[in-house]
C-alpha cells in the first residue's frame, strides 16, 4: 500500500485537480484507491460530485473522533473511495490545540482502516497551508508528491515546503520522503518552464543525501495548461470522465503510468517502522 500527501502550501498550483485525477487515473488501472480530502474548502470532493447535506460525516468527525475512516469513506467510482470534507474542518486547528498527539490522529485512523479493509493507494488531498490537517498527513504519508508551477517565484516556496517535511521526518514519521514534483499548468513553448524544470533537477542532485527530498523525481510528465482540467470539477467529474481524449487527461495518464512504475523500479520508500 502506498500513503501520498499531495501538497504545496500556494493555492492554484494544481493540487486538488493533481490529487482527483491521480486518484482516479489509479483506480482506472485497477488499483484500489482511497482519497482523503483533508482541505475545509472540501474541493476534491466537489470534484468527485459530492455535495453533502448539513449534518453529513465528513473527514472532520474522524479528526474528532467521533467517527471512523471506515464510517465516513464513500465509494464515488469503480475501486475509488472518497473521505469527504466540510467546512468545519476550518475549526479543526483550533479544537485540536489541547489535544495530545494531535498530530498522529490521521495516522491511527489509517491504520484502523487497513486492518480491515486493505488499499493500494491513499492519496492525500492537503489544505494550502502547513497546519495542523497537513502535518497529520505527513505524519501518516510515506509519500510526498508537491505540485509545482514552473515559475522562479515558486521555487521560494519549496524551500519552506521541504523545511516542513525535514522537521516531520525527524519528530514524527522518519520514512516520509518527497518522491516526486509534478509540473503542472506547464507551457511547453517557454524557456521560462525549461529553465525551472532544470533548476529544480539541479537542487535536487546537489541536495544533502540524508534529506527527505534527496532521492526525489521531477516526474517526466508535464501536465499542460488545459481547459478541459478547469472545466472538470464544475461538473463534479474528473477528467477521465469529463473528456477523456483531451490533452488534460493525456497528461494524467502518462502521469498515473510514472507513478505505477515507481512500484516496479524500488523508487520507494520502505514500508514505516513499527
Amino acid at each position: 500500500m502506498r500513503s501520498i500527501a499531495v501538497m504545496n502550501q500556494k493555492g492554484g498550483v494544481g493540487k486538488t485537480t493533481t490529487s482527483v485525477n491521480l486518484a482516479a487515473g489509479l483506480a482506472r488501472q485497477g488499483k484500489r484507491v482511497c482519497l482523503l480530502d483533508l482541505d475545509p474548502q472540501a474541493h476534491a470532493s466537489l470534484h468527485l460530485g459530492v455535495e453533502l447535506p448539513a449534518n453529513a460525516p465528513t473527514i472532520y468527525d474522524t479528526f474528532l473522533s467521533e467517527r471512523s475512516l471506515q464510517q465516513i469513506r464513500r465509494l464515488v467510482g469503480p475501486q475509488l473511495w472518497l473521505a469527504p470534507a466540510s467546512i468545519d474542518l476550518a475549526a479543526a486547528e483550533l479544537e485540536l490545540a489541547d489535544t495530545q498527539g494531535r498530530e498522529l490522529i490521521l495516522r491511527q485512523a489509517l491504520d484502523d482502516l487497513f486492518a480491515v479493509e486493505p488499499y493500494d493507494y491513499v492519496i492525500m488531498d492537503c489544505p494550502p497551508s502547513l497546519g495542523v490537517l497537513t502535518v497529520n498527513a505527513l505524519s501518516a504519508a510515506r509519500e510526498v508528491f508537491i505540485p509545482l508551477q514552473p515559475h522562479f517565484l515558486a521555487l521560494h516556496g519549496l524551500s519552506k515546503l521541504l523545511e516542513t517535511t525535514a522537521l516531520v521526518t525527524r519528530r514524527l514519521n522518519r520514512d516520509l520522503r518527497v518522491s516526486g514534483i509534478v509540473l503542472c499548468m506547464y507551457e511547453t513553448n517557454t524557456r521560462l518552464a525549461a529553465d525551472v524544470a532544470g533548476d529544480l533537477q539541479t537542487f535536487l542532485s546537489s541536495s544533502d543525501p540524508e534529506a527527505p527530498w534527496a532521492n526525489g523525481q521531477i516526474f517526466t510528465s508535464r501536465i499542460r495548461r488545459n481547459i478541459k482540467l478547469a472545466e472538470a470539477p464544475s461538473f463534479g467529474k474528473s477528467i477521465f470522465d469529463y473528456a477523456a481524449r483531451c490533452p488534460g487527461a493525456d497528461d494524467y495518464l502518462s502521469l498515473v503510468q510514472e507513478v505505477i512504475a515507481m512500484e516496479q523500479v524500488g523508487e520507494l520508500p520502505l514500508a514505516r517502522a513499527a
